[in-house]
């Protein structure tokens, strides 16, 4: 059977009904007549003993909203019930005072309501054996069982309490670092594909766009230069479909391998790229420093989509022409791509001009390259656009 919503827990209508049913029950006692038990004022009415139950009572509807306050009302009453010959009823209500206290109170509460309760019954012990002997040493008993016994309890019930608060709060701040490192990993994730959807359709695009501006910029072109212009939008147009259909292949079989599939391209397959930069009208230099190697997945991939946006950047804003580098050291290689940039205002039509940039293709290199742990560079520098990225490639073999 579910609880009613008032008495719910932590709510007012639970320490009210509480404090109520403490009260019947001291009553009830009451009724049986369990008071005094120690006749030391014979001639106080029983009705006497209803004020410091009625205050008990009070103190246990106390126990939440205020703790300290309950446990002074209580002990008051408590003590004015042992002045009048200690009742049944008013005592064990008392020890319900104690229970919470240390429950909901404050630790330092907590620690002097132990002292107090020990010393008691330790003291009593004490004075029972010397006024009394052996048979003195029962006098201790009743502190222990209505004063530590519910102190000890409450203070282990609270140490449960705050260890499982603190459990909760840890598995809280462990399930929202696990949020966090999601998270982290969609925004990761979404960020690659972002680079090699660039890399894969913008570099074929810009080409294809190049070569289509030039021809319909230039009406009078003969028959060999628009087949040589179209040769070239195919070419870019097939090569763009096919590496397209190679990544949505990945994404979609998560059986492929990713290496073999993201590496079909790789730095030792630059002739193709230069020759299709070639087809597209850009001349470009190139000199391979050091003793060519394998290099491991990332290093291959990122090097080459490195050069190939440098490359399409060149033939894009540059004049025809481009200087690449690709140089190998014993734990890193090293391309660099340079090319002079068009003025404002010149005569040449390549049709570069009227295709801006969105900034993409940079932020993608220098990522590729941070990712790795390399270096990138990239700007102007007399009069060329110079582009440099250093990956490290781990101990040589």
């Amino acid at each position: 059977m579910r609880m009613p919503g008032w008495a719910g827990s932590g709510r007012p209508g639970r320490d009210l009904a509480l404090a109520g049913a403490s009260l019947v029950g001291g009553l009830a006692v009451y009724g049986v007549g369990l008071q005094p038990q120690f006749p030391w004022a014979p001639d106080v009415p029983r009705a006497c003993f209803l004020l410091p139950l009625l205050a008990v009572s009070v103190a246990v509807g106390l126990r939440r909203v205020a703790t300290r306050t309950g446990l002074a009302v209580g002990t008051v009453a408590v003590l004015a019930d042992a002045a009048l010959g200690v009742s049944v009823g008013g005592t064990v209500i008392y020890t319900q005072v104690l229970y919470d206290t240390c429950v909901y109170g404050p630790p330092r509460v907590r620690r002097w309501l132990l002292r107090v309760t020990v010393g008691l019954s330790v003291g009593s012990t004490a004075l029972g054996l010397l006024v009394w002997g052996w048979r003195g040493a029962g006098v201790g008993v009743p502190f222990a069982l209505l004063g530590v016994l519910p102190v000890v309890t409450g203070v282990s019930v609270r140490q449960y309490r705050d260890q499982a608060a603190a459990e909760r709060a840890r598995a809280e701040q462990t399930a929202r670092l696990v949020e966090l490192d999601r998270r982290q990993a969609v925004l990761a994730e979404r960020a690659r594909m972002a680079r090699e959807l660039h890399d894969v359709v913008a570099n074929q695009l810009s080409a294809v766009a190049l070569h289509a501006t030039a021809v319909l910029a230039a009406p009078g072109l003969d028959r060999p230069q628009v087949e040589a212009a179209l040769r070239v939008i195919r070419e870019s147009s097939v090569q763009g479909m096919a590496e397209m259909r190679q990544l949505v292949g990945l994404l979609r079989e998560p059986s492929v391998d990713p290496v073999q599939e993201a590496t079909r391209v790789r730095l030792a397959e630059l002739d193709r790229l230069l020759a299709r930069m070639a087809a597209a009208g850009l001349r470009v230099r190139t000199t391979v420093a050091g003793r060519p190697r394998p290099l491991p997945v990332g290093v291959d991939l990122a090097a080459y989509r490195i050069v190939q946006e440098s490359l399409t950047n060149a033939l894009r804003h540059g004049r025809g022409t481009a200087e690449l580098t690709v140089a190998y050291g014993p734990t890193e290689v090293v391309v660099t791509v340079e090319n002079p940039v068009r003025a404002d205002g010149s005569g040449v039509a390549t049709a570069g001009a009227g295709l801006p940039g969105g900034g993409a293709g940079l932020i993608g290199m220098r990522e590729r390259a941070t990712l790795l742990d390399g270096e990138f560079t990239g700007g102007l520098r007399d009069g060329c656009w110079r582009v440099r990225a250093t990956l490290p490639t781990g101990a040589s073999a």
